[in-house]
């Protein structure tokens, strides 16, 4: 676990995907900023017990967005707990099951490993409705249960995303608005080599969203940063990251996303440009279809070995016998 700022504590579970313990004004008092990947409650109490004190549990959970990897464990915690969580209203249709957010775009220029991976991500829903409640968003100036910070929405990635900033000490919360290790690099993340970039590139569905969340967030020039992957990032090295990634956002070339988003609202997913075609697909379901041809095959020629070993053994062990009845009979005659 390492400390982000005063109060704040940033865990991070599986090697790459993070979460905060954060302090509220009231001794003891902690809020839980986001859950990790499903089945990382045990941890996830664990370090919750030793940071404070065994037994303890916050006064609510906020998820910057519903991202798997960010509201997986979600549920458990809660029920463990007995606290509410809270997300953004754009964020409901996805936790209580009632939209899906739109697929990856594994095409998107750029998006490194992480884009070949996400071929394989199934679309994303999740069925939180009793546990679940809706961000006040009459304003921007606070955060439920967290005195002196406040949250801003940054979209592109999610629809309902939020960040969390602390005027007192430029302390942010940035979500998956960006990363701050290159999330196109598994081995960059695994490591936690800092560098502050694009996040989830083959998830952004709309990156003019994207790059305006990025430079609203710059604008804060915060000294404490803490993303949704990749390390602690403190001091001048903060802002003069973020700053450099808002003035030079890298735009993909190409991507489902990159000339048309996605369009969402209240109710979910209004609009999906057509997918281009991806030829990696084409090429792993060729793959896949011959690999099920070999083996296939494989079994029929087992099959047929195992119908040999039953039969043909039979009648050669007659044979030596027949061979040797004839040698008896001209031995006689």
């Amino acid at each position: 676990m390492k400390q982000v700022a005063a109060g704040v504590h940033q865990l991070t579970i599986q090697r790459f995907v993070n979460l905060y313990f954060v302090e509220t004004t009231t001794p003891g008092a902690w809020v839980l900023v986001d859950t990790g990947l499903p089945g990382s409650e045990k941890d996830i109490i664990a370090a919750a017990d030793k940071l404070f004190y065994p037994g303890t549990h916050p006064e609510a959970i906020i998820l910057t967005h519903g991202h798997i990897d960010h509201s997986g464990s979600a549920r458990a915690l809660a029920e463990h707990w007995k606290v509410p969580v809270l997300a953004h209203p754009l964020e409901l249709p996805f936790l209580r099951a009632e939209a899906v957010y739109p697929p990856a775009d594994p095409t998107v220029d750029g998006g490194g490993t992480l884009a070949f991976v996400a071929r394989f991500f199934l679309p994303q829903s999740f069925q939180l409705s009793d546990v679940v409640q809706a961000l006040p968003t009459e304003s921007e100036e606070e955060v439920p249960y967290l005195p002196g910070w406040r949250w801003l929405h940054v979209p592109g990635h999610a629809p309902g995303q939020v960040a969390l900033f602390r005027d007192e000490d430029r302390t942010l919360l940035g979500a998956d608005a960006f990363a701050t290790a290159n999330h196109e690099s598994v081995p960059s993340l695994l490591l936690q080599i800092p560098q502050i970039s694009v996040a989830g590139a083959p998830f952004n569905y709309n990156w003019e969203q994207v790059r305006e969340s990025v430079q609203k967030l710059a604008a804060l020039q915060p000294l404490a940063i803490g993303c949704g992957h990749g390390p602690v990032i403190t001091g001048s090295a903060a802002a003069e990251g973020l700053a450099r990634l808002a003035a030079d956002f890298p735009m993909p070339a190409h991507g489902r996303y990159v000339q048309e988003p996605a369009r969402l609202d209240a109710g979910g997913v209004q609009h999906l440009p057509p997918a281009p075609h991806d030829a990696l697909r084409d090429k792993l379901r060729l793959t896949a279809v011959g690999l099920g041809a070999l083996v296939g095959a494989a079994l029929v020629v087992q099959r047929y070995k195992k119908h040999q070993q039953n039969e043909y053994p039979l009648k050669q062990s007659e044979a030596p016998k027949r061979k040797r009845t004839g040698e008896v009979k001209r031995f006689v005659l």
